[in-house]
C-alpha cells in the first residue's frame, strides 16, 4: 500500500475506493507525485482525496489523505478470472436475481464474513465478492430471509461466450463476423455514433470489444472499415445454464423485464402476435434471437429494455403497442415531471429530468457504480423515484443531487431552483443606500464562470444566478441570510426562496431597474450595486425564462411559457403568413432547413419574426427583420443560413441559441427538446409556441428496417418516441431541435423530415448541426 501526499493526476485511471491488490513481493515507498507513485507501483497505485457520500460523513476537509486503488480501465471488466477471488466489479444480484444484502449488515442474515474477518476481500456494499475462494465463484448474502446466500451471474474473463442475447457479455473479441476490426467505443472515427462510454457507464464500452448496448440479437460493434458502419460478432453461446430469474407473474416492477404473466392484450384492447409468428408482421423478436426473454405464445413481454412489456399486434395497421401490466405495490409511483422543472421544500419530492450539476457535470446514472460506488440505488431506495441520472434528494439533504460523470467529483448539488412559492410574501422596501463617506478605488471584479453559469445579466438580472459577490467598488457581499453586519428582513432565503438567496452572491431579487445588488460587509454601506455585464454577443442558450421542458413533442406536447425559448425564430412569406421555424445562432444570422426556400431564392420573397410566443405575432417584444441574403447548405444537405437585414436586438426575448463543437454526435437516449407553431393535429395549443422533449435515438436504431430503412444519413440524426402519438409536424420545419449542455441549451438539430406525423417506429430526422459548423462559420466571416 502507498500512503504519500501530493498532487493528483489520475486520467486513464479508475477509482476503486478501497479495494486491494494481493501481491506476494509486498513494499512500502515514499513519494511526493502521483507520476512518481504511478512509476514505483507500475500504474497500479494512485492516491486521491476521500469523497464519500455517506450519511453522517463530514464535509472539512481531512488532514490526512488516505490512499485508495486506482487502476487502468482493464482491471475493473465485469467478468471472473478463475474462482473470481479477485473480482472487484460491481454486480449485486444473484443467478435467480435476489438483492445481496450488505456485507456491514446484520439484517436479514447475520454474516460470518464481514469487512473486519476478510479486510483485504473489499466487502464494500453490496457487492458479489468470493472472500473465501468458493468454488462457484462470487457470490452474497441475500436480502431474501428465506435464502441465506447465493452464487452470482458473472461471466468468465477467459470463456468467450454469451449467454442469452449477450447483454452481459464482457469478453475481449474484437473482430466481427465478416471479419472486420472493431471500432473504438470511444472514437468517433471512422463512424460517427452516440454510443458513448461516458453516457453509457452501465453497458461497459470497454475499448473495442464486442458488446450489446441496445437490446440487439447477439454481440456487435462499429468497424473501422469506412465501407461498413456496423456488423455482428460471431460468439459463441455458452455450454452453461442461462441464468434464472424470479419471474413477475401478475406485475411489473421496473421495466417490466420479469414479466412472465400471460396477459395478451395491448393498451389499447389489441389481440397480440405470437412471438414466433411473422404475420401480420415481420420481425426479429423471435425466441430463438431472445432466448431467455420468455417469448413463448403471444404473451406480453420486454425483451429489449424498453420502458414496459409489449406486443406486436395481429391489427396489420398497429405494427406493435405496450401492454397494461399493473405495477407492484413496492414499486415506486409513476409521476410526471414538475412542469417548471423546480422544487419545492428540500426537493425530496422531485421527480424532473434536470440531470446536470451546478458546475455543468452530467450526473452519473443511480444503477450505475462508475465513476463512483455508492449504495443510493433503485433498490435500496424504491420509493425514491431514481430514474436514469435524474437528480434526487434520496437522502432527505437540502435540495436534490447527484453522483458526478467526473471521477475527481463524486457528488454535486443540481442546477434547480426552488419553485415559486403560490402566494409569495409582501416585499418589505429596499433600504436606500446611506450618503457616501468616503471614495474608494473602483475595483472591476475579474469575469469568471462558475462551470457553466454565465456571469452576466439580461436585462435587470432578475434571474442572474451568476457567481459574482463582490460590490462594483470592490466590497465583498454579506450572505443573504446573514444579518451581521446588517440587520434586514426583507430578503432572506426564507423571504424569497426562488430569488437564488442561498450563499452572498449579487441578486436581484426585487426587480431593481439598475441591475443586481447585495448587502455588504462593510458597516459603513448597507447595500450597493454589482458590476455585472450584459449577455449580449457573447453569450447563448441560456434563456431568461426557465423552459417547462415537457415530454410528449409537437404533436401532443404542450404549450411553452412566453419566451422561454428566445432563439425560435418564424419564418414567412413577405405577406406575413408562417410557414418554416429556425434558430438565431448570431446577431444577424439564422439556421433552418433548406426545403423551406423552395418555394424562392429570392431573399425579397421572405422575412423573420422574432421574441414572439404567438403565431400572431402582437407583442410589443416583436422584432421584425427581412432577408438580406440565403445560402444553401453544402452537398445538398437539408440546411440553410439566413442572413438578417440588419442585427436584432439582444435581450431576454431575443436570443441566440448555442452551436456546438465540430462533429459531436449526442449520445443515444439523450433527452432534447423541438419547438414550433406548426400543425398539432387536435391536440392543443394551436396559434402559440409549443415544446416537447424526447430522446436521441442513435442511427444504427433508426435504421433498422421497422424504423427508417437506411434513410438516415450520417450527416442526420434521429429523435423522438418509438411508441409514437407524438412528433414534429408540417410547419415546423427549419426549427430547432436543442439539448440541454452544462447549463445551456445546444443547437444540436435542424427539423427536416419524417414519415407522417407521429406514427408508431418512424421518429423525427433532423440535420446534424455538428456536421455543419466548419460550414457555418466560414459563411459568416465570408458574408
Amino acid at each position: 500500500v502507498v500512503l504519500f501526499f501530493g498532487g493528483l493526476d489520475v486520467d486513464g485511471y479508475t477509482k476503486t475506493e478501497g479495494a486491494w491488490v494481493l501481491s506476494l513481493n509486498k513494499r512500502l515507498y515514499t513519494v511526493d507525485t502521483a507520476a512518481e507513485c504511478a512509476a514505483k507501483c507500475g500504474t497500479r497505485h494512485i492516491p486521491t482525496s476521500p469523497g464519500a457520500r455517506t450519511a453522517g460523513a463530514s464535509l472539512r476537509r481531512r488532514l490526512v489523505t488516505f490512499c485508495v486503488l486506482c487502476s487502468a480501465p482493464d482491471y475493473l471488466l465485469e467478468c471472473v478470472n478463475g474462482v473470481g477471488t479477485d473480482y472487484r466489479g460491481t454486480k449485486t444480484k444473484t443467478k435467480s436475481g435476489k438483492v445481496c444484502q450488505r456485507w456491514e449488515s446484520k439484517y436479514p442474515h447475520r454474516p460470518n464474513i464481514t469487512p473486519q474477518t476478510h479486510p483485504r476481500a473489499d466487502l464494500e456494499s453490496n457487492f458479489c465478492r468470493n472472500p473465501d475462494g468458493d468454488a462457484g465463484g462470487p457470490w452474497c448474502y441475500t436480502t431474501d430471509p428465506n435464502t441465506r446466500w447465493e452464487h452470482c451471474n458473472v461471466a468468465s474473463c477467459t470463456e468467450d461466450c454469451i449467454q442469452c442475447s449477450g447483454e452481459d457479455y464482457r469478453g475481449r473479441a474484437s473482430t466481427t463476423e465478416n471479419g472486420f476490426t472493431c471500432q473504438r467505443w470511444d472514437s468517433q472515427k471512422p463512424h460517427n455514433h452516440g454510443y458513448n462510454p461516458g453516457a453509457l457507464p452501465e453497458k461497459f464500452l470497454e475499448e473495442n470489444y464486442c458488446r450489446n448496448p441496445d437490446g440487439d440479437p447477439r454481440p456487435w460493434c462499429f468497424t473501422t472499415s469506412s465501407s461498413k458502419r456496423w456488423d455482428f460478432c460471431s460468439i459463441p453461446r455458452c455450454s452453461s445454464e442461462p441464468p434464472t430469474i424470479v419471474p413477475e407473474l401478475s406485475c411489473i416492477t421496473g421495466e417490466g423485464g420479469a414479466y412472465r404473466g400471460t396477459i395478451a392484450v395491448t393498451e389499447s384492447g389489441k389481440t397480440c402476435q405470437s412471438w414466433s409468428a411473422q404475420s401480420p408482421h415481420k420481425h426479429n423478436r423471435t425466441p430463438d434471437n431472445y432466448p431467455c426473454k420468455g417469448l413463448e405464445n403471444n404473451y406480453c413481454r420486454n425483451p429489449d429494455n424498453e420502458r414496459m412489456p409489449w406486443c406486436y399486434t395481429t391489427d396489420p395497421e398497429t405494427r406493435w403497442e405496450y401492454c397494461s401490466v399493473p405495477r407492484c405495490g413496492d414499486s415506486p409511483p409513476v409521476i410526471p415531471p414538475d412542469e417548471d422543472d423546480c422544487y419545492h421544500g428540500n426537493g425530496a419530492d422531485y421527480h424532473g429530468i434536470t440531470s446536470e450539476t451546478i458546475s455543468g457535470k452530467k450526473c452519473q446514472m443511480w444503477n450505475s457504480m462508475t465513476p463512483h460506488r455508492h449504495n443510493k440505488t433503485p433498490e435500496n431506495f424504491p420509493l425514491a423515484d431514481l430514474k436514469r441520472n435524474h437528480c434526487r434528494n434520496p437522502d432527505g439533504d437540502r435540495s436534490p443531487w447527484c453522483y458526478t460523470m467526473d471521477p475527481k467529483v463524486r457528488w454535486e448539488y443540481c442546477s434547480l431552483e426552488k419553485c415559486a412559492p403560490k402566494e409569495p410574501p409582501s416585499s418589505a422596501p429596499k433600504p436606500q443606500p446611506p450618503a457616501k463617506t468616503h471614495a474608494k478605488e473602483l475595483q472591476v471584479p475579474s469575469r469568471f464562470r462558475l462551470g457553466s453559469v454565465a456571469d452576466c445579466k439580461v436585462g435587470n438580472g432578475a434571474t442572474y444566478r451568476g457567481p459574482t459577490s463582490i460590490t462594483s467598488l470592490g466590497v465583498t457581499c454579506q450572505a443573504w441570510s446573514a444579518q451581521s453586519p446588517h440587520q434586514h428582513n426583507s430578503f432572506t432565503p426564507q423571504s424569497h426562496p426562488d430569488k437564488g438567496l442561498e450563499g452572498n452572491s449579487c441578486r436581484n431579487p426585487d426587480n431593481d431597474v439598475n441591475g443586481p445588488w447585495c448587502y455588504t460587509t462593510d458597516r459603513d454601506k448597507k447595500w450597493d450595486y454589482c458590476s455585472i455585464p450584459d449577455c449580449v454577443g457573447t453569450n447563448c442558450g441560456t434563456p431568461a425564462v426557465r423552459p417547462k421542458r415537457c415530454f410528449g413533442r409537437i404533436v401532443g406536447g404542450c404549450v411553452s411559457k412566453a419566451h422561454s425559448w428566445p432563439w425560435q425564430i418564424s419564418l414567412r412569406t413577405s405577406s406575413g403568413i408562417h410557414f418554416c421555424g429556425g434558430t438565431l445562432i448570431h446577431p444577424q444570422w439564422v439556421v433552418t432547413a433548406a426545403h423551406c426556400l423552395e418555394r424562392s431564392m429570392r431573399p425579397a420573397a421572405y422575412k423573420v419574426v422574432l421574441g414572439i410566443h404567438s403565431e400572431r405575432g402582437t407583442e410589443s417584444s416583436k422584432q421584425e427583420r427581412n432577408l438580406e441574403k440565403m445560402v444553401l447548405g453544402p452537398n445538398r444537405a437539408d440546411i440553410a443560413l439566413l442572413k438578417l437585414s440588419r442585427p436584432v436586438t439582444i435581450n431576454d426575448k431575443v436570443l441566440p441559441a448555442c452551436l456546438p463543437e465540430k462533429d459531436f454526435v449526442v449520445p443515444s437516449g439523450t433527452e432534447c427538446y423541438v419547438t414550433g407553431w406548426g400543425e398539432t393535429q387536435g391536440t392543443g395549443g394551436d396559434g402559440v409556441l409549443k415544446e416537447a422533449g424526447f430522446p436521441v435515438i442513435e442511427n444504427k436504431i433508426c435504421n433498422r428496417p421497422s424504423y427508417l430503412n437506411d434513410r438516415v444519413k450520417d450527416h442526420e440524426m434521429c429523435a423522438g418516441n418509438i411508441e409514437g402519438g407524438t412528433d414534429s409536424c408540417q410547419g415546423d420545419s427549419g426549427g430547432p431541435l436543442v439539448c440541454n449542455s452544462q447549463n445551456r441549451f445546444v443547437l444540436q438539430g435542424v427539423t427536416s423530415w419524417g414519415l407522417g406525423c407521429a406514427n408508431a417506429m418512424k421518429p423525427g430526422v433532423y440535420a446534424r448541426v455538428s456536421k455543419f459548423v466548419d460550414w457555418i462559420d466560414q459563411t459568416i466571416k465570408a458574408n
